[in-house]
This record gives structure tokens, sequence and C-alpha cells, in this order.
């Protein structure tokens, strides 16, 4: 959690121009997250966006009524 927090920093919050309030703070912290969760490219999974390696993951998951077929 801590590296998070420090991306969000140094990505988002310390850059050199100015808020011009809370709102905008708010809003560019929504869009941010959004991009961090859905968007970024992650080299430990392929350079593939997070959203689409778990869509991947749950898609080849066998279901719990194939389970219950193979008992």
């Amino acid at each position: 959690m801590e590296s998070t927090i420090g991306l969000y920093k140094t990505e988002l919050i310390n850059r050199t121009l100015s808020w011009s309030g809370r709102a905008e703070v708010e809003r560019e912290t929504a869009e941010w997250v959004r991009w961090f969760n859905a968007d970024r490219l992650h080299s430990s999974i392929d350079y593939l966006p997070p959203i689409d390696y778990e869509t991947r993951y749950r898609e080849q998951r066998p279901t719990v009524a194939s389970i219950l077929e193979v008992a």
C-alpha cells in the first residue's frame, strides 16, 4: 500500500502545477484511481492492465457447476 500511495503522490499530487481547490484534487484523484485499476500496464502481469488480467483469470477458473459435474 505504501508504494501505491508513493506513486499517487509522485504522479499526481507532487506535480509542478498548483491545484485550484479541493474539488479538483478529488476529481483528479478519482481519475487516477480509475486509470491505476483499469488502464495502467503492469510488468509483473505480462504488461496487461490489471482489469484485463483479472478478467482472464476469472474466465480460466472452473465454475462451481463444472466442479460438481466431476464429483
